[in-house]
C-alpha cells in the first residue's frame, strides 16, 4: 500500500515522504479501515509515540496521522460492536503506524459509526479537534451556561468548535487570533474578539475559564485572567504560572466513542462546522503538509474517493 512515513525525527516535517508498505492486519479487538481521508497535526512529529512503541523501541519508519475516516476492511479476533463494510471515523492508536496511508490497523473502541449522509472530508477533520475541544470545556473545566470562557486561538482546528461548543452551551465566548481572524471568530459564535498582537487582551477583565492551545508567553501570561475558582485549561504543555485563585490543568485528548458520535450528529445537524481549508490527494500530501504558505483551515489528505 502507499504510505506517507517519517524515518528521522531531526528532519521534523521535511522528512516526510511517500513510499510503498506492506499492509497492515487486525490484532485482536482491532479493525482495519481503507482510509478514505486523513487528518495530520505538525505537532505529531514531536512526540514520543511517533517514534517509538509502548516497549521503547524504535518503530520507524513511521507513518503518522491520527484522525481517520474511512470503511472497514478486516475485523481482529475478539471485535465487537463494528461490521466488514460500515462507514467509520475516530483516533488512530499514538504509538502504531496513523492514517496517511491507504489502510490502518485501529483499535475498534477508537472508532465510532459515521452517518451515512456526513462527509468523509469534514469526519477526518474531527476527531482530535473535536474530542479536545469537549473534554477541556466540560469534562475538565466543567464549563455551564451563564460562565464566560477565553479561547486562545479560536480560528483554528481546535479552537474553532471550543467556540461552537461553549456558545452554545450558554456561555460567554471570548476568542483570540489574529487580526485576520476577526470575522471568522465572530461568525462561529464568540460574543468578542481579541487581537493577541494589537490588543491589550490582559486587560480584558478575568474570567471563569480559559482554554490555551499555544502555550508558551501566551499560556504564561493567561493565569492572572482566571478569576477565583476558574481554571486555565492547555492542552500545549504543563503550566509554569498558574491563577492565584484558581486552578491550572493540562491534558492529552483520550478516545471516546459515544462522544464521536455525538460530535458526528452535530456536524450532520449542522450545529458544529469544521474549518477545513484544503483536501489533496495522498499523492501531494507531502507538498501539501510542508507548505509554507498558510491555509485557513484544516489540510485534510483524500485517500480514497467517497
Amino acid at each position: 500500500m502507499r504510505a506517507i512515513t517519517v524515518r528521522d525525527r531531526k528532519a521534523g516535517i521535511t522528512g516526510l515522504s511517500l513510499e510503498e508498505l506492506a499492509p497492515p492486519h487486525a490484532a485482536e479487538n482491532d479493525v482495519v479501515l481503507r482510509v478514505h481521508a486523513a487528518g495530520f497535526t505538525r505537532g505529531e512529529l514531536d512526540w514520543p509515540a511517533t517514534w517509538t512503541d509502548r516497549a521503547g523501541r524504535d518503530r520507524t519508519p513511521s507513518v503518522p496521522g491520527h484522525e481517520v475516516s474511512g470503511v472497514v476492511t478486516e475485523l481482529g479476533y475478539g471485535t465487537t460492536g463494528l461490521t466488514i463494510g460500515q462507514r467509520v471515523f475516530g483516533l488512530t492508536d499514538w504509538t502504531r503506524d496513523g492514517a496517511l496511508a491507504e489502510y490502518v490497523a485501529v483499535e475498534a473502541r477508537n472508532l465510532a459509526p459515521l452517518p451515512a449522509d456526513v462527509n468523509h472530508t469534514p469526519a477526518a477533520a474531527l476527531p482530535v479537534s473535536g474530542l479536545t475541544a469537549w473534554q477541556a470545556l466540560f469534562d475538565h473545566a466543567r464549563l455551564t451556561a451563564g460562565q464566560t470562557v477565553l479561547i486562545h486561538g479560536a480560528a483554528g482546528g481546535v479552537g474553532s468548535i471550543a467556540v461552537q461548543l461553549a456558545h452554545e452551551a450558554g456561555a460567554r465566548v471570548i476568542g483570540t487570533g489574529r487580526s485576520a481572524d476577526r470575522d471568522t471568530v465572530l461568525d462561529l459564535g464568540a460574543h468578542a474578539f481579541l487581537d493577541l498582537d494589537g490588543d491589550r487582551w490582559e486587560e480584558t477583565g478575568q474570567v471563569d475559564v480559559v482554554f490555551d492551545v499555544i502555550g508558551g508567553e501566551i499560556l504564561d501570561r493567561s493565569a492572572a485572567l482566571v478569576r477565583a475558582g476558574g481554571i486555565l485549561v492547555t492542552i500545549a504543555h504543563p503550566p509554569t504560572v498558574r491563577p492565584e485563585d484558581g486552578r491550572a490543568l493540562f491534558f492529552v485528548v483520550e478516545p471516546d466513542r459515544d462522544r464521536l458520535g455525538d460530535l458526528a450528529r452535530r456536524l450532520r445537524d449542522g450545529r458544529l462546522r469544521v474549518r477545513v481549508g484544503a483536501v489533496r490527494p495522498l499523492a501531494e500530501a507531502v507538498d501539501a503538509l510542508t507548505t509554507k504558505q498558510r491555509v485557513p483551515g484544516r489540510t485534510i489528505i483524500r485517500v480514497a474517493e467517497d
